[in-house]
């Protein structure tokens, strides 16, 4: 299923499937968090401080959220094109929501990873 298409056609109007979903998967949070605390990156920059996603996941998912207008891509004409990469102004007003998720799983995670352990005993 493409990323782009939504997530519950059944369900269109449910905020959770069809807007939560589009940033809530494995890369956009952490692409959000690495864009507030750097500003504008260029996309190897940015794949750089996320050296575990693949160049085609990276650009699946700054498509994404460009599309969704959460990520302002801008091109640059010149030899070779300069492309660069900076959350909007949408962004932002998500930013203290994801900041406190993030301040949640840094000081709720060596607990979590401790259960985790219990549960596989």
């Amino acid at each position: 299923m493409s990323k782009t298409k939504n997530i519950d056609a059944q369900v269109p109007d449910c905020p959770i499937r069809n807007i939560l979903s589009r940033f809530g998967d494995k890369w956009s949070i952490l692409i959000f968090y690495t864009l507030d605390q750097h500003g504008v990156l260029r996309f190897k920059e940015l794949h750089r401080a996320l050296p575990d996603i693949s160049q085609k996941m990276l650009t699946v998912t700054l498509r994404t959220l460009e599309e969704d207008g959460f990520v302002k891509r801008t091109i640059y004409p010149e030899v070779p094109p300069r492309v660069e990469y900076e959350l909007t102004a949408r962004a932002q007003t998500l930013l203290p929501h994801l900041n406190g998720l993030i301040g949640w799983a840094k000081e709720n995670m060596n607990e979590i990873m401790e259960c985790r352990k219990e549960s596989q005993k």
